[in-house]
């Protein structure tokens, strides 16, 4: 997935917002992007971290990895890969969950690193599941 950092190099380049008047990022996101005009945009859907086999591993980076491997699938049907993400909204189901979570993150993402939301949450369909990222990304004509 080091790949996205290198595509998003080679695009159009994104600007990353983060004005002095407020407190730098508390980890590796942008508080904002700017989306260059007329570049498309897809939404995808929070993923969860279940295999395609229904299968869903016990660590959260590994149910992460996965929810990651599927946004890759989805944004490759549009022509995109994750180079392109601009924002991130993850759910976890617990606060010790939120580091393995952006460590799979701060690996995957490009840069400059999209703007992010993470927010703890109470549960998801089935209890062993600990991870949901959705994201929007663009890509520049």
């Amino acid at each position: 997935m080091g790949a996205a950092r290198d595509r998003r190099a080679e695009a159009k380049p994104l600007k990353s917002l983060e004005p002095s008047s407020i407190r730098p990022p508390f980890a590796r996101y942008s508080h904002g992007i700017v989306v260059p005009e007329g570049a498309r945009l897809v939404y995808v859907s929070g993923q969860l971290g279940v295999t395609a086999e229904d299968v869903v591993p016990e660590s959260v980076e590994e149910q992460a990895e996965i929810c990651f491997e599927n946004i890759a699938a989805i944004l490759a049907e549009a022509g995109m890969d994750l180079a392109d993400i601009v924002q991130i909204r993850a759910f976890v189901t617990d606060r010790a969950h939120m580091r393995p979570y952006m460590n799979v993150r701060d690996r995957t993402v490009g840069s400059p690193p999209p703007a992010s939301t993470l927010m703890i949450v109470g549960g998801f369909t089935r209890p062993e599941m600990k991870v949901e990222i959705e994201v929007v990304a663009a890509r520049a004509p």
